[in-house]
């Protein structure tokens, strides 16, 4: 299991960072926006624990020491990278706003979310803390909540409704990547693995009375399912949302 990094620095660094980094190529021909694409592709293909500044200074092709000259540490090159990833979420699909209706717009709010973060699994092994609004993450949030804008729901209500589907997303993101991480390791698929466990299981649950949970598990026949979990998920929650904009 990867190391979660921490998320502490100084913010008006990492605000001075991701709102001005500056485009100018210096001597060693790189820039900040550069050496952020270098360490997003490098947390994309080998995961947050091969995620060094000397790894990225390679990657780039400067020295370790010319890379701090740009980024004071990994966690400001973290803060980085996830407003950058933050800034693609649309990019190729449809914007919420291009949706029907708010109800399709936050589904696909939440399938974009999902999709994209398992694209960058190592975003959602990243703890949350205080937001460090970059332009990526403020302008994803404006997109994302525009259409919310005026069904009849408070602005602390808008938030609410949209940071829970975000939540749902991240979410079942992790629990996918969780879940295939596992997977590699025991080389077993869920089958396998419940064939083997399901003889011991069996005798050390006798006696327990579990007629729903029993059930219900017989029918999903699956140690995971995130994404349909995410789809009844948010479903459920935009059911809530409507009858509560239908009651008053």
């Amino acid at each position: 299991m990867p190391t979660a990094p921490t998320r502490t620095s100084d913010p008006l660094t990492l605000v001075q960072l991701l709102w001005a980094p500056g485009t100018r190529v210096g001597r060693s021909g790189t820039t900040v926006g550069a050496i952020t694409d270098a360490a997003i592709a490098l947390a994309d293909r080998s995961g947050l624990d091969a995620l060094t500044m000397r790894a990225v200074a390679e990657q780039v092709g400067v020295g370790a020491m010319t890379l701090y000259g740009y980024v004071p540490g990994k966690t400001e090159l973290l803060e980085l990278m996830l407003d950058r990833v933050a800034a693609a979420t649309y990019e190729g699909h449809p914007r919420p706003a291009d949706l029907p209706d708010w109800r399709s717009a936050l589904h696909h709010v939440a399938q974009r979310n999902y999709e994209h973060a398992l694209a960058h699994g190592w975003s959602v092994e990243i703890p949350a803390a205080r937001p460090i609004l970059g332009p990526g993450i403020c302008l994803k949030y404006e997109a994302e909540l525009t259409p919310l804008d005026g069904i009849g729901l408070r602005d602390e209500e808008m938030d609410h409704v949209l940071t829970s589907v975000l939540h749902l997303a991240t979410s079942a993101a992790r629990w996918e990547v969780a879940t295939e991480r596992v997977r590699a390791a025991s080389q077993l698929t869920d089958e396998q693995w419940w064939r083997l466990s399901e003889p011991v299981l069996t005798t050390v649950m006798a006696g327990l009375d579990l007629p729903v949970s029993s059930r219900v598990g017989q029918t999903l026949q699956s140690a995971a399912d995130p994404s349909g979990t995410l789809a009844t998920g948010v479903a459920v929650l935009l059911d809530g949302v409507a009858a509560r904009l239908a009651r008053s």
